[in-house]
Protein backbone atom coordinates (compact mmCIF):
# COMPACT_ATOMS: atom_id res chain seq x y z
CA UNK A 1 0.00 0.00 0.00
CA UNK A 2 1.12 3.55 -0.64
CA UNK A 3 2.15 5.78 2.22
CA UNK A 4 -0.07 8.68 3.13
CA UNK A 5 1.45 12.05 2.19
CA UNK A 6 2.58 12.91 5.74
CA UNK A 7 4.43 9.57 5.81
CA UNK A 8 5.92 10.39 2.37
CA UNK A 9 7.12 13.69 3.76
CA UNK A 10 9.05 11.93 6.48
CA UNK A 11 10.92 9.78 3.98
CA UNK A 12 11.37 12.05 0.95
CA UNK A 13 14.16 10.63 -1.23
CA UNK A 14 16.79 12.83 -2.83
CA UNK A 15 16.78 13.85 -6.48
CA UNK A 16 19.95 11.82 -7.10
CA UNK A 17 18.47 8.72 -5.51
CA UNK A 18 15.36 8.95 -7.68
CA UNK A 19 17.43 9.49 -10.84
CA UNK A 20 19.16 6.14 -10.19
CA UNK A 21 15.93 4.16 -9.90
CA UNK A 22 14.96 1.90 -12.84
CA UNK A 23 11.65 3.71 -13.24
CA UNK A 24 13.28 7.10 -13.70
CA UNK A 25 15.96 5.63 -15.92
CA UNK A 26 13.15 4.42 -18.15
CA UNK A 27 11.63 7.91 -18.15
CA UNK A 28 14.98 9.36 -19.20
CA UNK A 29 14.83 7.18 -22.31
CA UNK A 30 11.72 9.08 -23.42
CA UNK A 31 12.11 12.56 -21.94
CA UNK A 32 14.73 15.29 -21.71
CA UNK A 33 16.86 14.95 -18.55
CA UNK A 34 16.40 18.59 -17.52
CA UNK A 35 12.63 18.20 -17.87
CA UNK A 36 12.57 15.05 -15.71
CA UNK A 37 14.79 16.64 -13.06
CA UNK A 38 12.55 19.69 -12.96
CA UNK A 39 9.45 17.51 -12.51
CA UNK A 40 11.15 15.51 -9.74
CA UNK A 41 11.97 18.69 -7.87
CA UNK A 42 8.42 19.95 -8.31
CA UNK A 43 6.99 16.71 -6.86
CA UNK A 44 9.37 16.77 -3.90
CA UNK A 45 8.58 20.41 -3.23
CA UNK A 46 4.85 19.64 -3.22
CA UNK A 47 5.36 16.83 -0.71
CA UNK A 48 7.41 19.04 1.61
CA UNK A 49 4.46 21.42 1.82
CA UNK A 50 1.77 18.82 2.62
CA UNK A 51 0.07 19.99 5.87
CA UNK A 52 0.47 17.96 9.02
CA UNK A 53 -2.15 15.30 9.67
CA UNK A 54 -3.28 14.83 6.07
CA UNK A 55 -4.70 11.32 5.67
CA UNK A 56 -7.57 9.43 4.08
CA UNK A 57 -9.73 11.33 1.60
CA UNK A 58 -7.65 14.49 1.96
CA UNK A 59 -4.54 12.46 1.23
CA UNK A 60 -6.03 11.32 -2.05
CA UNK A 61 -5.72 14.87 -3.33
CA UNK A 62 -1.95 14.74 -3.02
CA UNK A 63 -1.27 11.01 -3.33
CA UNK A 64 -0.93 10.19 -7.05
CA UNK A 65 -2.99 7.03 -6.72
CA UNK A 66 -5.98 8.82 -5.17
CA UNK A 67 -8.29 7.47 -2.48
CA UNK A 68 -7.65 3.80 -3.35
CA UNK A 69 -3.88 4.28 -3.16
CA UNK A 70 -3.88 6.22 0.12
CA UNK A 71 -3.88 4.17 3.29
CA UNK A 72 -4.91 5.12 6.83
CA UNK A 73 -2.27 5.34 9.56
CA UNK A 74 -3.25 1.95 10.96
CA UNK A 75 -2.05 0.27 7.76
CA UNK A 76 1.32 2.06 7.42
CA UNK A 77 4.39 -0.25 7.41
CA UNK A 78 6.19 -0.25 10.73
CA UNK A 79 9.67 -1.01 9.45
CA UNK A 80 11.69 2.15 8.61
CA UNK A 81 13.10 0.63 5.42
CA UNK A 82 9.60 -0.33 4.34
CA UNK A 83 8.54 3.24 5.07
CA UNK A 84 11.30 4.56 2.82
CA UNK A 85 10.60 2.09 0.03
CA UNK A 86 6.89 2.80 0.12
CA UNK A 87 7.55 6.52 0.15
CA UNK A 88 9.85 6.20 -2.86
CA UNK A 89 7.20 4.23 -4.77
CA UNK A 90 4.64 6.89 -3.94
CA UNK A 91 6.94 9.66 -5.16
CA UNK A 92 7.61 7.77 -8.41
CA UNK A 93 3.90 7.19 -8.95
CA UNK A 94 3.31 10.87 -8.45
CA UNK A 95 6.19 11.76 -10.80
CA UNK A 96 4.95 9.52 -13.60
CA UNK A 97 1.43 10.94 -13.35
CA UNK A 98 2.76 14.50 -13.36
CA UNK A 99 4.91 13.83 -16.43
CA UNK A 100 1.98 12.16 -18.18
CA UNK A 101 -0.19 15.23 -17.61
CA UNK A 102 2.57 17.68 -18.55
CA UNK A 103 3.27 15.80 -21.78
CA UNK A 104 -0.32 15.82 -23.00
CA UNK A 105 -1.10 18.56 -25.55
CA UNK A 106 -2.87 21.55 -24.04
CA UNK A 107 -4.64 22.24 -27.32
CA UNK A 108 -6.88 19.18 -27.09
CA UNK A 109 -9.43 17.85 -29.49
CA UNK A 110 -13.00 18.26 -28.23
CA UNK A 111 -16.35 17.19 -29.63
CA UNK A 112 -18.48 20.20 -30.49
CA UNK A 113 -22.03 19.27 -29.54
CA UNK A 114 -22.74 22.78 -28.27
CA UNK A 115 -25.09 23.78 -31.07
CA UNK A 116 -22.83 26.70 -32.05
CA UNK A 117 -21.32 26.02 -35.46
CA UNK A 118 -18.61 28.71 -35.53
CA UNK A 119 -17.76 28.57 -31.84
CA UNK A 120 -14.97 31.07 -31.16
CA UNK A 121 -13.87 29.27 -27.98
CA UNK A 122 -13.65 25.98 -29.87
CA UNK A 123 -11.64 27.30 -32.82
CA UNK A 124 -14.42 28.41 -35.22
CA UNK A 125 -14.38 26.86 -38.68
CA UNK A 126 -13.12 23.35 -39.35
CA UNK A 127 -10.81 23.03 -42.32
CA UNK A 128 -11.70 20.95 -45.34
CA UNK A 129 -9.54 17.83 -45.93
CA UNK A 130 -7.95 19.50 -48.97
CA UNK A 131 -6.87 22.46 -46.85
CA UNK A 132 -5.56 20.16 -44.11
CA UNK A 133 -3.52 18.29 -46.72
CA UNK A 134 -1.91 21.54 -47.86
CA UNK A 135 -1.15 22.54 -44.26
CA UNK A 136 0.50 19.17 -43.64
CA UNK A 137 2.62 19.54 -46.78
CA UNK A 138 3.69 23.06 -45.81
CA UNK A 139 4.40 22.04 -42.21
CA UNK A 140 6.73 19.21 -43.14
CA UNK A 141 8.64 20.74 -46.03
CA UNK A 142 10.34 23.89 -47.22
CA UNK A 143 7.90 25.85 -49.38
CA UNK A 144 8.10 28.85 -51.68
CA UNK A 145 6.39 31.19 -49.23
CA UNK A 146 8.25 34.29 -50.38
CA UNK A 147 10.31 32.83 -53.21
CA UNK A 148 9.61 33.41 -56.88
CA UNK A 149 10.68 30.14 -58.49
CA UNK A 150 10.75 31.32 -62.16
CA UNK A 151 12.91 34.35 -61.29
CA UNK A 152 14.90 32.69 -58.52
CA UNK A 153 14.37 35.77 -56.37
CA UNK A 154 12.37 36.97 -53.38
CA UNK A 155 8.60 36.93 -53.88
CA UNK A 156 5.47 38.01 -51.99
CA UNK A 157 3.39 35.63 -49.89
CA UNK A 158 0.19 37.41 -50.99
CA UNK A 159 0.83 36.18 -54.52
CA UNK A 160 -0.02 32.63 -53.40
CA UNK A 161 -3.66 33.50 -52.73
CA UNK A 162 -4.17 36.76 -54.61
CA UNK A 163 -5.26 35.26 -57.94
CA UNK A 164 -7.91 33.12 -56.24
CA UNK A 165 -9.22 36.05 -54.20
CA UNK A 166 -9.36 38.29 -57.26
CA UNK A 167 -11.27 35.64 -59.20
CA UNK A 168 -13.73 35.06 -56.35
CA UNK A 169 -14.34 38.72 -55.45
CA UNK A 170 -13.73 40.63 -58.68
CA UNK A 171 -11.19 42.82 -56.88
CA UNK A 172 -8.12 44.31 -58.54
CA UNK A 173 -5.82 43.16 -55.73
CA UNK A 174 -5.84 41.34 -52.39
CA UNK A 175 -3.74 41.09 -49.23
CA UNK A 176 -3.92 38.89 -46.13
CA UNK A 177 -3.08 39.58 -42.48
CA UNK A 178 -3.55 37.43 -39.39
CA UNK A 179 -7.19 38.30 -38.57
CA UNK A 180 -9.93 40.76 -39.50
CA UNK A 181 -9.21 43.05 -36.55
CA UNK A 182 -5.69 43.42 -37.95
CA UNK A 183 -7.13 44.05 -41.43
CA UNK A 184 -9.27 46.91 -40.09
CA UNK A 185 -6.38 48.32 -38.06
CA UNK A 186 -3.84 48.35 -40.89
CA UNK A 187 -6.33 49.74 -43.43
CA UNK A 188 -7.28 52.61 -41.13
CA UNK A 189 -3.64 53.35 -40.37
CA UNK A 190 -2.58 53.22 -44.01
CA UNK A 191 -5.46 55.30 -45.36
CA UNK A 192 -6.32 57.75 -42.59
CA UNK A 193 -3.58 58.09 -39.97
CA UNK A 194 -3.85 61.54 -38.39
CA UNK A 195 -7.10 62.26 -40.21
CA UNK A 196 -10.81 61.81 -39.52
CA UNK A 197 -12.80 58.72 -40.41
CA UNK A 198 -16.55 59.19 -40.78
CA UNK A 199 -18.70 56.31 -39.51
CA UNK A 200 -22.33 56.01 -38.48
CA UNK A 201 -23.09 55.82 -34.76
CA UNK A 202 -25.22 52.78 -35.50
CA UNK A 203 -22.12 50.95 -36.80
CA UNK A 204 -19.75 51.48 -33.86
CA UNK A 205 -19.79 47.79 -33.11
CA UNK A 206 -18.21 45.67 -30.42
CA UNK A 207 -17.39 42.04 -31.13
CA UNK A 208 -16.00 39.25 -28.94
CA UNK A 209 -12.89 39.96 -26.92
CA UNK A 210 -13.91 43.61 -26.42
CA UNK A 211 -12.86 44.61 -29.94
CA UNK A 212 -14.54 47.95 -30.50
CA UNK A 213 -14.40 50.10 -33.61
CA UNK A 214 -13.66 53.32 -31.65
CA UNK A 215 -10.76 51.69 -29.81
CA UNK A 216 -9.23 50.05 -32.87
CA UNK A 217 -9.52 53.38 -34.67
CA UNK A 218 -7.70 55.15 -31.85
CA UNK A 219 -4.88 52.60 -32.05
CA UNK A 220 -4.67 53.09 -35.81
CA UNK A 221 -3.88 56.78 -35.39
CA UNK A 222 -7.06 57.83 -37.21
CA UNK A 223 -9.64 60.05 -35.52
CA UNK A 224 -13.23 58.92 -35.16
CA UNK A 225 -15.94 61.27 -36.38
CA UNK A 226 -19.40 59.88 -35.60
CA UNK A 227 -22.29 60.81 -37.84
CA UNK A 228 -26.04 60.26 -37.57
CA UNK A 229 -27.70 58.53 -34.65
CA UNK A 230 -27.81 54.99 -33.31
CA UNK A 231 -30.93 54.02 -35.26
CA UNK A 232 -30.97 56.47 -38.18
CA UNK A 233 -28.15 57.80 -40.34
CA UNK A 234 -28.57 59.54 -43.72
CA UNK A 235 -26.15 60.39 -46.50
CA UNK A 236 -26.60 64.05 -45.60
CA UNK A 237 -25.05 63.32 -42.21
CA UNK A 238 -21.89 62.17 -43.94
CA UNK A 239 -21.93 65.05 -46.40
CA UNK A 240 -22.27 67.64 -43.64
CA UNK A 241 -19.36 66.12 -41.70
CA UNK A 242 -16.85 66.12 -44.58
CA UNK A 243 -14.10 68.66 -44.09
CA UNK A 244 -10.41 69.31 -44.72
CA UNK A 245 -9.40 66.68 -42.11
CA UNK A 246 -11.58 63.89 -43.52
CA UNK A 247 -9.49 60.97 -44.73
CA UNK A 248 -11.88 58.03 -45.14
CA UNK A 249 -15.55 57.04 -45.24
CA UNK A 250 -16.12 53.81 -43.31
CA UNK A 251 -19.07 51.44 -43.40
CA UNK A 252 -19.23 48.60 -40.88
CA UNK A 253 -21.53 45.64 -41.44
CA UNK A 254 -23.41 44.92 -38.21
CA UNK A 255 -22.80 41.21 -38.56
CA UNK A 256 -23.38 40.32 -34.90
CA UNK A 257 -26.62 42.20 -34.21
CA UNK A 258 -29.62 43.81 -35.88
CA UNK A 259 -31.31 47.18 -35.31
CA UNK A 260 -35.00 46.98 -36.16
CA UNK A 261 -37.93 49.37 -36.04
CA UNK A 262 -37.56 53.05 -36.89
CA UNK A 263 -34.23 52.79 -38.69
CA UNK A 264 -32.34 54.21 -41.64
CA UNK A 265 -28.84 53.53 -42.90
CA UNK A 266 -26.69 54.69 -45.78
CA UNK A 267 -26.07 52.16 -48.53
CA UNK A 268 -22.61 51.42 -49.80
CA UNK A 269 -23.66 52.75 -53.22
CA UNK A 270 -24.51 56.13 -51.72
CA UNK A 271 -21.30 56.20 -49.71
CA UNK A 272 -19.22 55.39 -52.80
CA UNK A 273 -20.93 58.18 -54.78
CA UNK A 274 -20.22 60.60 -51.94
CA UNK A 275 -16.61 59.49 -51.68
CA UNK A 276 -16.00 59.94 -55.40
CA UNK A 277 -17.55 63.41 -55.35
CA UNK A 278 -15.12 64.46 -52.60
CA UNK A 279 -12.09 62.41 -53.59
CA UNK A 280 -12.28 60.22 -50.48
CA UNK A 281 -11.65 56.47 -50.27
CA UNK A 282 -14.46 54.24 -49.02
CA UNK A 283 -13.88 51.18 -46.87
CA UNK A 284 -16.32 48.49 -45.75
CA UNK A 285 -15.68 46.05 -42.92
CA UNK A 286 -17.88 43.04 -43.59
CA UNK A 287 -16.78 41.09 -40.53
CA UNK A 288 -17.88 37.56 -41.39
CA UNK A 289 -17.62 37.91 -45.13
CA UNK A 290 -19.46 35.49 -47.43
CA UNK A 291 -17.95 34.51 -50.78
CA UNK A 292 -21.17 32.93 -52.03
CA UNK A 293 -24.86 33.84 -51.84
CA UNK A 294 -26.08 31.89 -48.82
CA UNK A 295 -29.70 32.11 -49.95
CA UNK A 296 -28.83 29.49 -52.58
CA UNK A 297 -28.43 27.08 -49.66
CA UNK A 298 -31.61 28.08 -47.89
CA UNK A 299 -29.87 30.42 -45.44
CA UNK A 300 -30.49 34.12 -44.70
CA UNK A 301 -28.71 36.53 -46.97
CA UNK A 302 -25.41 38.07 -45.95
CA UNK A 303 -23.53 40.64 -48.05
CA UNK A 304 -21.42 38.85 -50.66
CA UNK A 305 -17.89 40.23 -50.97
CA UNK A 306 -18.04 40.29 -54.78
CA UNK A 307 -21.17 42.47 -54.69
CA UNK A 308 -19.58 45.00 -52.35
CA UNK A 309 -16.46 45.20 -54.49
CA UNK A 310 -18.63 45.71 -57.59
CA UNK A 311 -20.40 48.60 -55.84
CA UNK A 312 -17.10 50.45 -55.84
CA UNK A 313 -15.67 50.08 -52.33
CA UNK A 314 -11.96 50.91 -52.40
CA UNK A 315 -11.23 48.22 -49.82
CA UNK A 316 -13.36 45.50 -48.23
CA UNK A 317 -12.18 43.54 -45.18
CA UNK A 318 -13.49 40.22 -43.85
CA UNK A 319 -12.55 37.12 -41.84
CA UNK A 320 -11.17 33.87 -43.17
CA UNK A 321 -12.45 31.62 -40.39
CA UNK A 322 -16.13 32.51 -40.20
CA UNK A 323 -18.55 32.11 -43.11
CA UNK A 324 -15.65 31.63 -45.52
CA UNK A 325 -14.82 28.41 -43.65
CA UNK A 326 -11.04 28.68 -43.69
CA UNK A 327 -8.26 29.49 -41.21
CA UNK A 328 -8.01 32.55 -39.01
CA UNK A 329 -7.09 35.38 -41.36
CA UNK A 330 -7.99 38.96 -42.19
CA UNK A 331 -8.54 39.48 -45.90
CA UNK A 332 -8.40 42.82 -47.70
CA UNK A 333 -9.61 43.13 -51.30
CA UNK A 334 -10.20 46.18 -53.47
CA UNK A 335 -8.55 48.71 -55.74
CA UNK A 336 -4.93 47.94 -56.57
CA UNK A 337 -3.60 51.37 -55.61
CA UNK A 338 -5.28 51.14 -52.21
CA UNK A 339 -4.15 47.56 -51.52
CA UNK A 340 -0.58 48.45 -52.52
CA UNK A 341 -0.68 51.36 -50.09
CA UNK A 342 -1.73 48.98 -47.32
CA UNK A 343 0.99 46.49 -48.29
CA UNK A 344 3.67 49.15 -47.91
CA UNK A 345 2.54 49.96 -44.37
CA UNK A 346 5.24 49.10 -41.77
CA UNK A 347 2.59 47.37 -39.62
CA UNK A 348 2.18 44.74 -42.30
CA UNK A 349 5.16 42.69 -41.16
CA UNK A 350 3.78 42.49 -37.62
CA UNK A 351 0.46 41.22 -38.96
CA UNK A 352 1.43 38.87 -41.74
CA UNK A 353 0.20 35.27 -41.58
CA UNK A 354 2.57 32.30 -41.49
CA UNK A 355 2.95 29.58 -44.07
CA UNK A 356 0.41 27.26 -42.40
CA UNK A 357 -2.32 29.90 -42.56
CA UNK A 358 -1.48 30.70 -46.17
CA UNK A 359 -1.57 26.99 -47.06
CA UNK A 360 -4.95 26.51 -45.34
CA UNK A 361 -6.40 29.60 -46.99
CA UNK A 362 -5.20 28.58 -50.44
CA UNK A 363 -6.69 25.11 -50.01
CA UNK A 364 -10.02 26.61 -48.93
CA UNK A 365 -10.19 29.20 -51.72
CA UNK A 366 -9.48 26.55 -54.34
CA UNK A 367 -12.51 24.61 -53.14
CA UNK A 368 -14.65 27.66 -53.85
CA UNK A 369 -13.28 27.85 -57.37
CA UNK A 370 -13.15 24.16 -58.26
CA UNK A 371 -15.46 22.03 -56.13
CA UNK A 372 -18.62 20.81 -57.91
CA UNK A 373 -20.40 20.47 -54.53
CA UNK A 374 -19.21 23.15 -52.13
CA UNK A 375 -21.84 22.30 -49.49
CA UNK A 376 -20.36 18.83 -49.23
CA UNK A 377 -16.69 19.81 -49.50
CA UNK A 378 -16.64 22.73 -47.06
CA UNK A 379 -17.28 21.72 -43.41
CA UNK A 380 -18.84 25.06 -42.42
CA UNK A 381 -21.37 24.95 -45.25
CA UNK A 382 -21.99 21.26 -44.60
CA UNK A 383 -22.87 22.02 -40.97
CA UNK A 384 -25.07 24.95 -41.97
CA UNK A 385 -27.07 22.89 -44.48
CA UNK A 386 -27.29 19.58 -42.59
CA UNK A 387 -30.62 17.78 -43.18
CA UNK A 388 -32.70 17.00 -40.09
CA UNK A 389 -33.12 13.39 -41.22
CA UNK A 390 -29.36 12.84 -41.08
CA UNK A 391 -29.18 14.15 -37.53
CA UNK A 392 -32.10 11.98 -36.44
CA UNK A 393 -30.45 8.84 -37.81
CA UNK A 394 -27.20 9.60 -35.99
CA UNK A 395 -29.13 10.46 -32.83
CA UNK A 396 -30.98 7.13 -32.72
CA UNK A 397 -27.69 5.23 -32.97
CA UNK A 398 -26.02 7.49 -30.41
CA UNK A 399 -28.78 6.87 -27.84
CA UNK A 400 -27.99 3.16 -27.75
CA UNK A 401 -24.27 3.82 -27.53
CA UNK A 402 -24.52 6.33 -24.69
CA UNK A 403 -26.95 4.22 -22.65
CA UNK A 404 -24.25 1.57 -22.53
CA UNK A 405 -21.42 4.00 -21.78
CA UNK A 406 -23.11 6.15 -19.15
CA UNK A 407 -24.51 3.34 -17.05
CA UNK A 408 -27.73 2.99 -15.09
CA UNK A 409 -29.97 5.86 -14.07
CA UNK A 410 -29.48 8.03 -17.15
CA UNK A 411 -32.38 8.87 -19.41
CA UNK A 412 -31.59 9.82 -23.02
CA UNK A 413 -34.09 11.01 -25.61
CA UNK A 414 -33.97 12.54 -29.07
CA UNK A 415 -35.51 16.02 -29.11
CA UNK A 416 -35.93 18.96 -31.47
CA UNK A 417 -33.90 22.07 -30.73
CA UNK A 418 -32.16 25.02 -32.39
CA UNK A 419 -28.53 25.68 -33.37
CA UNK A 420 -26.89 29.03 -34.01
CA UNK A 421 -24.15 30.03 -36.41
CA UNK A 422 -21.94 31.84 -33.88
CA UNK A 423 -18.94 34.19 -34.13
CA UNK A 424 -21.21 37.10 -34.96
CA UNK A 425 -22.35 35.55 -38.24
CA UNK A 426 -26.02 35.53 -39.27
CA UNK A 427 -27.22 37.11 -35.99
CA UNK A 428 -30.68 36.11 -34.87
CA UNK A 429 -30.68 33.10 -37.20
CA UNK A 430 -31.71 29.87 -35.49
CA UNK A 431 -31.30 26.63 -37.42
CA UNK A 432 -33.61 23.70 -36.60
CA UNK A 433 -31.60 20.82 -35.18
CA UNK A 434 -31.82 17.54 -33.29
CA UNK A 435 -30.27 16.98 -29.89
CA UNK A 436 -29.89 14.29 -27.28
CA UNK A 437 -31.49 15.31 -23.97
CA UNK A 438 -29.69 13.58 -21.08
CA UNK A 439 -30.94 13.54 -17.50
CA UNK A 440 -30.43 11.67 -14.24
CA UNK A 441 -32.54 11.74 -11.09
CA UNK A 442 -29.50 12.25 -8.84
CA UNK A 443 -27.38 14.56 -11.02
CA UNK A 444 -28.10 18.11 -12.16
CA UNK A 445 -27.67 19.16 -15.80
CA UNK A 446 -24.52 21.07 -14.84
CA UNK A 447 -23.07 17.96 -13.21
CA UNK A 448 -23.81 15.93 -16.34
CA UNK A 449 -22.17 18.63 -18.43
CA UNK A 450 -19.05 18.41 -16.25
CA UNK A 451 -18.94 14.66 -16.69
CA UNK A 452 -19.02 15.00 -20.46
CA UNK A 453 -16.30 17.67 -20.35
CA UNK A 454 -14.15 15.26 -18.32
CA UNK A 455 -14.52 12.51 -20.92
CA UNK A 456 -11.82 11.52 -23.39
CA UNK A 457 -12.14 13.29 -25.73
CA UNK A 458 -14.12 16.01 -23.92
CA UNK A 459 -17.65 16.61 -25.22
CA UNK A 460 -19.00 20.16 -25.14
CA UNK A 461 -22.79 20.28 -24.90
CA UNK A 462 -25.09 22.92 -23.47
CA UNK A 463 -27.65 23.30 -20.70
CA UNK A 464 -30.94 24.70 -21.98
CA UNK A 465 -34.29 24.87 -20.23
CA UNK A 466 -32.96 22.87 -17.30
CA UNK A 467 -31.78 20.01 -19.53
CA UNK A 468 -28.34 18.95 -20.74
CA UNK A 469 -28.29 18.72 -24.53
CA UNK A 470 -25.86 17.28 -27.06
CA UNK A 471 -26.58 19.06 -30.34
CA UNK A 472 -26.19 16.68 -33.28
CA UNK A 473 -25.74 19.23 -36.06
CA UNK A 474 -21.97 18.68 -36.04
CA UNK A 475 -22.05 14.97 -35.15
CA UNK A 476 -21.89 12.96 -38.37
CA UNK A 477 -21.49 9.49 -36.85
CA UNK A 478 -22.66 8.06 -33.53
CA UNK A 479 -19.11 6.82 -32.92
CA UNK A 480 -17.99 10.43 -32.39
CA UNK A 481 -19.79 10.21 -29.05
CA UNK A 482 -18.12 6.89 -28.13
CA UNK A 483 -16.01 8.64 -25.52
CA UNK A 484 -14.41 7.26 -22.37
CA UNK A 485 -15.84 8.55 -19.11
CA UNK A 486 -13.73 8.81 -15.95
Amino acid sequence: MAAAPRDLRGHIPSVDRLLRTPRVQELLGSYNRAFVVGEIRAVLDELRHVPEGVTGTEAARVDPRGAEGASPDSHLPRDANAHAATAEDGVLDRLEERIRRASAPRLRRVVNASGVILHTNLGRALLAPEAIEQVTEAAGHAVGLEYDLPRGARGDRDSIIEADLMALTGAEAAAVVNNNAAAVLIALNALAEGREVLVSRGELIEIGGSFRIPEIMAKSGARLHEVGTTNRTHVEDYRAAIGPQTGLLLKVHTSNYRIVGFTASVTLDDLVDLGRAHGLPVMEDLGSGALVDLTEYGLPREPVVRDQVARGADVVTFSGDKLLGGPQAGILVGKRAVIERIRRNPLRRAMRPGKLDIAALEGTLRLYRRSPDLACALPTLRWLTRPIADMEAVGRAAVLLLVERLGSGFEISLVSSESEVGSGALPGTCLPTCALAISHAEHSPDEIARRFRAAEPPVIGRVSGGTFLLDLRGIFAAEELAVRFP
